[in-house]
């Protein structure tokens, strides 16, 4: 099972952008199809993005589409979700994946999370 260690994150104002990163482990990382996903207060939760493993493909759930982007990079196995034009409903605690047969689950392996807050 690989482990993955998220960084970034935080207090953003509307309209602004954030770069969630996410560093694996194992030397398998470049089979792994990586996702993203969120978890608002109260919600369950909900898929955000997720990538092929090697870049080739990427599926976005309609509420990002236009605005997020995810990425990787498999030297430094790392994926990234680059978020632009937050709004206040992005507010939630994000979570990578990694490690599925398809780009819409289900993962293997779940990072520890990372909580984006978007001011009105």
């Amino acid at each position: 099972q690989v482990q993955l260690v998220q960084s970034g994150g935080g207090l953003v104002q509307a309209g602004g952008s954030l770069r969630l990163s996410c560093a694996a482990s194992g030397r398998t990382f470049s089979t792994y199809t990586m996702g993203w996903f969120r978890q608002a207060p109260g919600k369950e939760r909900e898929f955000v993005a997720a990538i092929s493993w090697n870049g080739g493909s990427t599926y976005y759930a309609d509420s990002v589409k236009g605005r997020f982007t995810i990425s990787r990079d498999n030297p430094k196995k790392t994926v990234y979700l680059q978020m632009n034009s937050l709004k206040p409903e992005d507010t939630a605690v994000y979570y990578c994946a990694a490690d599925s047969p398809t780009l819409l689950g289900p993962f293997a392996s779940w990072g520890q999370g990372t909580q984006v807050t978007v001011s009105s």
